[in-house]
């Protein structure tokens, strides 16, 4: 019996040398740390814009465990906290991006993850479920190259997650993909559906691949773009 034991124990340990641990949505960081360990980028530097939490649901905490470091942005003051308290080592930033430095309304939604800058997307969010406005405040805004010059000497981290809800491509598209861009982004492609009824967002998929990107995986709500030329290199 205690042979048997043993070699059921063995057989688990041997099983759990294999595991990977993921805080994305749908696996999302496994892909795109593979990704940048076939780049030859053992620890990348990223942006997390619409972060939300430091780990759940997360696209860059498995890089964070693992020595990386960036900066993660996150509108809501709320949510803000638990970055300043689990991620101490990155750059941690409680504003919104847009195309001004001002400040906006910004919709606190009856679920965290559906708050946005958007009037019409928190407007409808209530026809897609049991979803409400809670709140609206005020909240700074900052243009991404305002935000990069403040925080990363003005050039691009490695790595782009966005996730804000409303604005994805405004986002992309105040991005110089001639002088100053990500080698990897992960972008929210598909809409907000509770029925499963989202529609993908062709248009910014197409915008992104026109700008040197191969679309390398998508996992239905997210798309992970490479820089293609750097992908091809290798």
């Amino acid at each position: 019996m205690k042979s048997k034991i043993k070699s059921v124990l063995k057989s688990f340990k041997a099983k759990a040398s294999y595991e990977k641990v993921s805080y994305s949505q749908c696996g999302e960081d496994l892909i795109i740390g593979f990704v940048f360990k076939r780049l030859g980028i053992s620890k990348p530097t990223y942006i997390d814009i619409g972060a939300h939490h430091p780990f759940k649901i997360s696209n860059t905490a498995l890089f964070y465990k693992s020595g990386a470091r960036g900066i993660n942005i996150e509108p809501d003051p709320v949510l803000f906290e638990a970055f300043i308290e689990h991620r101490k080592e990155d750059v941690n930033i409680n504003i919104g991006i847009g195309d001004t430095n001002s400040e906006e309304d910004f919709y606190i939604i009856s679920s965290s993850t559906l708050n946005t800058f958007s009037k019409t997307d928190a407007e409808n969010y209530s026809k897609e479920g049991n979803y409400k406005i809670k709140e609206v405040k005020k909240i700074q805004v900052k243009t991404l190259p305002t935000v990069l010059n403040e925080n990363f000497n003005g050039e691009f981290p490695q790595f782009l997650s966005l996730d804000a809800e409303g604005i994805d491509e405004l986002v992309i598209k105040s991005i110089d993909f001639e002088k100053n861009y990500p080698l990897v982004i992960c972008v929210e492609t598909i809409s907000f559906s509770t029925s499963g009824q989202g529609v993908k967002n062709q248009s910014l998929i197409d915008y992104i691949a026109s700008k040197g990107y191969l679309i390398y995986a998508d996992t239905y709500i997210n798309t992970i773009f490479v820089r293609e030329s750097l992908w091809r290199s290798k």
